[in-house]
């Protein structure tokens, strides 16, 4: 953590620095439309990034407006005037509609006002409204600059000067309605109030036997709506994009009745604000309510959740993509040529992309468009393979068909839970079962892991035993950290017993290992010769073959949460430094990613091998920023990042050094990291991974079925996991090459590209590889 990075490989330093140098530039930052949380976790990252290349930052107060308006709405900002914004929703620097920058005068105001500051690089913080405005203004730079220069505002030089104007965009939008990027800034928020609104809801309507109707907010976009319903496991969902089909009324109800027979206590009904039916005609949240009561005489209510869900503090995850689309927008911002079109920098997968920006506009107009024709297949298709896919998985989960229409397969299937526990297991058992009953095969449950298999813990488990499980912590099945080499032969003696034709392990790097072992074991025990997939869950990530494990960002949210609680308790004590331990293992994932998500000053990692000198560079770098009007500061601390430099050492050291200057306390955060209600994420990261895991089994079983084959090669045990953009199935076989076993982590992690980020944003100088940036590729619409 040396303050200069001396040991980063000098050649990509050089590279950065040379490339990259903001000199003499001027970026103007501004939020508009909508506010979302996590736009000033953007704002952050675009003022310490670009004040770290060398260019002058400005805020443009109140969006556009500001522009026009000019005067003290834009202003420099420096290092300080960002601090302590990281955990705070909406945007400190405000927001608001603006009819005059529609017009052309408008934008002659709002040209002059940069032009006095020399202002030609914007970094535009909005949804389409807001970055389509901006494209405007680019468009015409040239022709206004030629306007003023005609009324004597400006002189010749001055238009030659700053003849083009650059655009970068970041969509900040909580309905995660903009084609082109995985999610947009505050979505994963606005799913975090919506799943607490549902989780408090569930237990009243338990009581009562009731009937909630939650309306949320989608004026033209159901994502919120979709993914709320997958992740707490609703009866019924309202889209604007996929309305029910002609005579849904009397399948609603019917459904509604059906789970109360089920003995189910609650019904869930979620709508979209903006639903309609295939008439494009508006259903609203009281004509479901009076449904339910006339045809059914259920007991039934209606929750507006409102501008609730725009509200709270950011998500870690909102915080982590905020931060990395500042950095991404800056260094974008400092590449562009005249020639460069105005650019998004977006997710794609667990990667940050550049896409035109309007293109992306064009295809979230064309949604609109679809809909308004009623071509509502176009409009999923064009939403993209993240929404489809959502929209299939619900449908899945959602609707049992009769017994009778399910041809069996005659195939029994049994699941596993292995190692720690992890939020998100109960849901990704859930969705096993019922992708897996819904393919016609029995489900068999294994209780607390290999150690229960070997006893004959297995039971058949049913369509309604999984219900309510998504939002479930811990893993209601028991798990534990018992690997099967000691115990194959009971192993191969219950699943012959039980007739297993597959098996799901869902777990940590024990269902690793324990899937090594039993793949081993294939040529003693010939039952062992059935397909085999894992899906990662665990707190640490550290499973080799994905990028994400199930649990990882319940962990996250759990640390940033702690650190925004301790962070404050410093406020009316000045001079202070916390020191927190997390867990992981060796694994550094929650440690480097808490403190990006957290603002972290430090965080020690066993990835980044550090030694008494990083220390020392430490402490006088805190001590330095006390000096400041920031007079606090925040290290984390991977559990097992140093055999010698513990926890206490560390905080004695930073004591002892600190003296005068700052206190210290110290906080261990243990166990609660592996507890709580699982986040909106892991529910849903949980509830797709299983069910495409299952689907992998189904595809294998079909294979052999009438053919009696026995599995007995490589890619017939798998680890299903996400990689880069891709969910991909790779045999366990392959993995063992890229895992470091003693460590109990992968041999290359995604994650430690990021590292520079946390160093960049805390005044560290530091080596950020570039060279994955830069390419403006085109957004491809998906086809169904």
């Amino acid at each position: 953590m040396d303050a200069d990075d001396s040991r980063a490989p000098k050649g990509s330093l050089r590279k950065f620095l040379e490339h990259l140098s903001g000199a003499g530039k001027a970026i103007g930052v501004l939020t508009s439309g909508g506010d979302a949380q996590g736009m000033n976790a953007a704002v952050r990252a675009v003022v310490r990034m670009g004040i770290y290349v060398g260019a002058k930052v400005y805020f443009i107060y109140e969006g556009y407006q500001g522009m026009v308006d000019g005067g003290s709405n834009i202003a420099e900002a420096d290092w300080e005037s960002v601090s302590s914004i990281l955990q705070v929703g909406g945007t400190i620097i405000g927001s608001a509609r603006c009819q005059a920058f529609r017009t052309r005068e408008g934008r002659l105001k709002a040209a002059c006002n940069l032009l006095q500051r020399g202002i030609t690089n914007l970094c535009v913080i909005g949804g389409d409204g807001s970055l389509t405005g901006a494209n405007i203004f680019r468009k015409e730079w040239s022709g206004l600059l030629e306007e003023l220069a005609r009324n004597g505002q400006i002189d010749k030089e001055a238009v030659q000067k700053y003849a083009y104007l650059n655009v970068v965009g970041m969509v900040g939008s909580i309905d995660n309605d903009f084609c082109g990027t995985d999610m947009t800034i505050g979505t994963d928020s606005a799913l975090h109030r919506i799943i607490e609104v549902v989780d408090a809801i569930m237990t009243t309507a338990q009581s009562h036997q009731r009937t909630f109707v939650l309306e949320v907010m989608g004026r033209h976009c159901g994502y919120l709506a979709l993914v709320s319903a997958l992740a707490c496991g609703a009866d019924w969902v309202f889209l604007p994009e996929s309305p029910p089909e002609e005579g849904w009324e009397e399948q609603m109800c019917v459904k509604l009745s059906e789970n109360r027979a089920r003995k189910k206590r609650l019904n869930i009904i979620i709508v979209a604000e903006g639903a309609i039916d295939t008439q494009n005609k508006p259903i609203t949240s009281e004509k479901i309510k009076e449904l339910v009561v006339t045809q059914l005489g259920y007991d039934t209510r209606v929750t507006i959740l409102g501008h609730v869900q725009r509200g709270g503090t950011p998500s870690a995850f909102d915080r982590i993509l905020a931060s990395r689309m500042g950095v991404e927008a800056v260094i974008a911002l400092l590449e562009a040529t005249p020639d460069t079109p105005a650019c998004v920098v977006s997710l794609n997968g667990n990667h940050a992309v550049r896409l035109p920006l309007m293109e992306c506009v064009q295809m979230t107009q064309d949604v609109q468009k679809a809909m308004d024709e009623r071509r509502f297949q176009d409009a999923v298709r064009l939403r993209g393979r993240s929404f489809a896919g959502n929209l299939n998985t619900y449908k899945r989960l959602a609707i049992k068909l009769p017994d009778d229409q399910i041809p069996k397969t005659n195939c029994n299937v049994a699941v596993i839970n292995v190692g720690a526990p992890a939020a998100g297991m109960n849901a990704a058992v859930r969705s096993a079962v019922r992708v897996g009953i819904a393919d016609g095969h029995r489900m068999l449950a294994i209780y607390d892991g290999f150690d229960g298999f070997a006893k004959g813990q297995i039971k058949e488990i049913g369509w309604t035993d999984v219900g309510g499980w998504t939002g479930q912590g811990g893993s209601i099945l028991g798990t534990k950290r018992v690997l099967p080499g000691k115990y194959l032969e009971e192993i191969a003696t219950q699943m012959r017993t039980h007739s297993i034709n597959a098996l799901l392990i869902i777990g940590g790097f024990e269902a690793y290992l324990g899937l090594l072992e039993l793949s081993a074991a294939r040529e003693k025990h010939e039952e062992f010769c059935v397909p085999m997939v894992m899906v990662p869950a665990t707190v640490s990530n550290n499973v080799p073959g994905s990028d994400f494990s199930i649990g990882a960002d319940t962990a996250l949210n759990t640390i940033t949460d702690t650190c925004d609680r301790i962070k404050q308790s410093a406020s009316g004590t000045k001079r202070r430094v916390f020191i927190i331990e997390t867990m992981g293992g060796y694994c550094g994932y929650l440690a480097n990613m808490g403190g990006l998500a957290a603002g972290a000053d430090a965080a020690y990692i066993f990835e980044e091998p550090f030694d008494i000198r990083d220390l020392q560079s430490n402490v006088e770098h805190l001590t330095e920023k006390m000096k400041t009007t920031i007079q606090r500061g925040l290290v984390l601390r991977n559990e097992s990042c140093s055999e010698n430099y513990t926890t206490d050492f560390i905080y004695q050291l930073y004591s002892e050094e600190g003296k005068g200057v700052f206190d210290c306390r110290k906080n261990v955060l243990g166990h609660m990291q592996q507890g709580g209600a699982p986040s909106p994420f892991d529910r849903n990261f949980g509830t797709k991974i299983s069910a495409r895991a299952m689907e992998w089994i189904t595809v294998k079983l079909k294979e052999a079925r009438g053919r009696g084959k026995k599995f007995t090669t490589d890619d017939s045990v798998c680890v299903l996991g996400i990689s880069k953009r891709n969910v991909i199935f790779q045999p366990v076989a392959e993995l063992k090459k890229q895992t470091d076993f003693e460590h109990r982590i992968p041999k290359e992690q995604w994650w430690l590209k990021l590292r520079p980020l946390m160093k960049i944003l805390a005044k560290y100088k530091a080596s950020y590889d570039v060279s994955d940036s830069g390419q403006l590729e085109h957004v491809q619409p998906w086809s169904v």
